[in-house]
């Protein structure tokens, strides 16, 4: 049976909601990748805050999905884009033991349902969309969210 979250977690929880969508909003020319351009999300690195605190998973679904209709971005993104950093989030609490592997979760799934909403949307080639979606992706997980969390178990939260 599932607990109930503390006010301390939903104070965690909104924090990173918040975090996200103002790093998202604030960057948002490298966020949403204008023009079929590269995109870099770099509030992307919290997503492996999961593996530390169980609340960021649905902090990071609402802080993604403000972010994107803020933002106003098209509906499928808007939906999708947030489901996608849902299945990530969850899986990424799963797989919290071995934070490189959990870093792979934001990655696949991002650039598998991100790539293919954006081929979808703005008629992009399958592959070139995904390659849109996938070096920053990676770059936001493996080169910002490891650091990141490994330097938050350092301070013991």
């Amino acid at each position: 049976m599932q607990q109930k979250m503390t006010v301390k977690e939903i104070c965690i929880g909104a924090a990173i909601a918040a975090i996200y969508a103002a790093l998202t909003l604030l960057l948002a020319p490298i966020s949403f990748g204008a023009g079929g351009a590269f995109q870099l999300r770099v509030s992307e690195a919290l997503t492996l805050l999961p593996c530390l605190f169980p609340s960021a998973v649905p902090g990071l679904f609402v802080g993604c999905l403000l972010a994107n209709f803020l933002a106003g971005a098209p509906i499928y993104d808007v939906i999708f884009g947030s489901l996608a950093t849902l299945i990530a989030a969850v899986l990424t609490r799963k797989l919290r033991k071995n934070v490189w592997l959990a870093a792979l979760m934001p990655v696949v799934w991002n650039v598998v349902i991100v790539g293919s909403m954006l081929s979808f949307v703005y008629q992009l080639p399958f592959f070139y969309a995904w390659l849109t979606v996938l070096p920053g992706e990676a770059a936001a997980c493996f080169l910002l969210g490891i650091p990141l969390v490994k330097g938050l178990e350092k301070i013991r939260l």
